[in-house]
């Protein structure tokens, strides 16, 4: 099958979106296929996994921003790069991978993130 790598890519940055502004439930409804398949060792595996871990991240951490800084589709897998600004203004790069059954639903994440450092050795930006 051909995916559409554009809703992919959309798909990605609402689903991400929907559930980082506070509505797990409604990403996992909108965006997620039959099966989650998670990869970050600190969220459970499925769709329950990742709902429970949002939720506790939205109560714990109310007041964070997400920005996407762009976002790359190949085939059945779609990366996005963000800036996360969390209370204290404390900012984090993220690189999440997202793969999409037929359907156009995701079903695996694989992610990886790092503190923006206050200074560069190299004067380049983390984007």
């Amino acid at each position: 099958m051909k995916h559409d790598l554009e809703a992919n890519k959309s798909n990605a940055e609402a689903f991400y979106r929907t559930a980082y502004q506070g509505d797990p439930d409604k990403a996992v409804r909108d965006y997620v296929g039959a099966d989650y398949k998670q990869h970050n060792p600190l969220v459970a595996d499925g769709k329950a996994g990742f709902i429970d871990y949002f939720n506790s991240m939205n109560r714990d951490y109310p007041h964070k921003d997400i920005a996407f800084v762009r976002a790359i589709a190949q085939d059945d897998l779609v990366a996005l790069h963000t800036l996360q600004t969390w209370p204290g203004n404390e900012q984090f790069v993220t690189m999440d991978f997202f793969r999409f059954d037929d359907q156009g639903k995701i079903v695996e994440h694989w992610d990886a993130i790092q503190t923006v450092p206050e200074v560069s050795q190299n004067g380049n930006t983390m984007y």
